[in-house]
């Protein structure tokens, strides 16, 4: 009986031995063919279609972006204050579509009591402001640190036309009755030949000297080309400075699929 029993169970594995071997054989002949150009990173390829048994994968070589300016400023709510940053960014065939970024607010002892990290994005050759809004902190401090951690490079191959945006008619006003302290108009235009789901507006409001006093943004839904609109931004209670000066920046994340709602073959005419 138990040689009975070991002779089938040998006849069942080699059975299950040769359906293996078969179904092996059907999957190796359907199985797609690794090539360089299936758009996989496969066959100990360094990248997508490239390196390994590819062809060698093309080398970015980008320069660091570059922080020129920073600081922070009184949001008008006691213990927290307003930062800024000015990023630059040197190669004119590359843009980031992120960056991370920390900042660090030191004491004079150097113990780090407000910290905060982000991302951004930057277009070929683009200078931007960054802008972090009510970071606590005790009091201004001297030492205050800006670092970019990460950086996603994009290369610009084709023509690359930076979103036409322009804001016009701005002006800065305090509020003499009602409730706030202070707002800023202005008027943005949409020359691009194409509709925007978002554009972040940031305001930055300078004294005559062209120190920054005070810092606000807002934000633009479903802008269509060639359609003009008012932004306003608004200081609810009061800051320290006088404002001389309103400077503006209007920013597009075109590395978002969906920041382009359509484009537009008649810019400056949306009905046609």
């Amino acid at each position: 009986m138990e040689k009975r029993f070991a002779k089938r169970l040998v006849i069942v594995l080699i059975y299950l031995i040769l359906l293996a071997l078969i179904a092996f054989v059907v999957y190796s002949a359907m199985k797609p063919k690794e090539t360089c150009f299936d758009k996989i990173k496969n066959q100990k390829e360094e990248d997508v279609d490239c390196g390994g048994t590819c062809v060698p994968c093309k080398k970015i070589v980008t320069q660091d972006l570059t922080v020129t300016d920073k600081g922070l400023v009184e949001s008008g709510r006691q213990g927290t204050y307003d930062f800024w940053a000015v990023v630059s960014n040197p190669n004119n065939s590359y843009g980031t579509k992120l960056f991370q970024y920390e900042i660090k607010i030191k004491n004079s002892s150097g113990s780090v009591v407000s910290e905060r990290n982000g991302t951004g994005f930057i277009l070929p050759g683009e200078h931007k402001y960054i802008v972090e809004n009510n970071l606590e902190s005790d009091a201004v401090s001297n030492s205050l640190e800006f670092n970019i951690l990460k950086t996603e490079w994009v290369e610009f191959n084709n023509y690359y036309e930076k979103p036409n945006l322009k804001i016009v008619n701005k002006n800065y006003n305090p509020i003499s009755s009602g409730a706030g302290f202070s707002e800023a108009i202005g008027l943005l235009k949409n020359e691009s030949p194409y509709d925007f789901s978002i554009i972040k507006i940031e305001v930055i409001l300078k004294d005559a000297s062209g120190k920054i006093v005070a810092l606000n943004s807002t934000e633009m839904r479903t802008v269509k080309s060639g359609e003009e609109r008012e932004f306003r931004a608004f200081w609810p209670v009061s800051f320290p400075g006088d404002v001389q000066n309103v400077e503006t920046q209007a920013d597009v994340n075109i590395f978002e699929s969906d920041a382009i709602i359509k484009t537009v073959t008649n810019p400056g005419n949306p009905s046609k």
